[in-house]
């Protein structure tokens, strides 16, 4: 699965958009949630799709940190990526 920040950003924007029924496109990566019409359901299937899909546990405060899909794309990718040490 990629999980780089691109393809991140291109499937919550999938995801959001089917939920919010509007076209993909539509769907600004750096608008916070709530202008894009994110209520607190939609944030909390967001969190699951996103444990299913990546295996990352996120929490209602990651998306308060991380409001936007940018953002969330980002703290994805860093997570998902192995820490070189």
């Amino acid at each position: 699965m990629d999980t780089s920040k691109d393809a991140i950003v291109a499937w919550c924007q999938e995801y959001l958009a089917d939920l919010l029924e509007v076209p993909a496109r539509s769907i600004d990566p750096t608008a916070d949630f709530d202008r894009l019409g994110v209520d607190s359901a939609l944030a909390v299937a967001l969190l699951i799709e996103v444990e299913d899909r990546y295996g990352i546990d996120l929490s209602p405060e990651d998306l308060y940190e991380h409001p936007n899909l940018d953002a969330v794309a980002t703290y994805l990718h860093e997570q998902s990526t192995p820490s070189v040490a």
